[in-house]
């Protein structure tokens, strides 16, 4: 069965997960972090692309993004991913394919799941066993959000910034958000859609999405369509 073409649509927030291949490490040290990191600056600005949030773990990783048009996404993981393979091969004296296959994504509804996607990603480490708070990860945006550093590679969602009036309000309620946790029902929501491509929202916003493409946005029911009646 042909693989569907990935759903991608201008000014909508999309979640994407790589891997890397056969979930070997994908990073060995702080300058390869640094390098995906450093790649995905340099090509946010070249293909328009609003990164909200990110987290590096060992063997893939996690973007929140918006793209202004509908094929800056699909060159922005394009180039970041083959520039990175180059530098990794090269760095670390190996050859061959570093990420498995495809890239996966979702396109999420806004005032849905936003700001719960963002919790979701910042709770990765923390859900991995790797640190107790989302705070001491070093490798994801949880800790610009939080007002322990600035980072230059994310353009906050004007979601975050309704979250207070001022910076410190707005960290303490993204932190507080955070440390609630997300619930199962939305991380399963959020994990299924993004690798299998089917679109994350309510009943309104997939009817909404699906007249803005022709590419379907949910699972086709499983069995055959029904059958037309028979004339009388």
């Amino acid at each position: 069965m042909a693989r569907l073409p990935r759903l991608t649509l201008a000014d909508m927030p999309h979640h994407v997960i790589q891997r890397g291949n056969n979930r070997q490490p994908i990073f060995v040290d702080r300058a390869d972090h640094e390098k995906l990191l450093g790649l995905m600056a340099e090509n946010a600005t070249r293909f328009g692309i609003a990164l909200h949030a990110y987290v590096l773990m060992d063997n893939h990783f996690h973007l929140l993004a918006t793209p202004n048009n509908t094929t800056g996404l699909p060159q922005f993981m394009q180039s970041v991913g083959r520039s990175y393979v180059r530098y990794f091969n090269d760095r670390h004296g190996r050859s061959g394919t570093l990420w498995e296959g495809r890239y996966r994504s979702t396109l999420i509804q806004t005032d849905r799941y936003l700001l719960t996607c963002m919790a979701y990603i910042d709770l990765n480490p923390v859900r991995a066993g790797m640190v107790a708070d989302a705070r001491d990860f070093p490798w994801s945006s949880h800790g610009h959000y939080a007002g322990l550093r600035h980072d230059r590679l994310l353009t906050p969602h004007p979601l975050y910034w309704e979250l207070g009036n001022t910076p410190f309000a707005r960290e303490a309620a993204y932190v507080d958000l955070v440390r609630s946790g997300v619930r199962t029902a939305d991380q399963t929501a959020l994990t299924e859609a993004t690798l299998r491509g089917w679109a994350a929202g309510d009943g309104d916003f997939l009817d909404s999405l699906q007249k803005a493409t022709d590419r379907r946005v949910i699972k086709a029911k499983a069995g055959r369509p029904p059958s037309k009646p028979s004339p009388e």
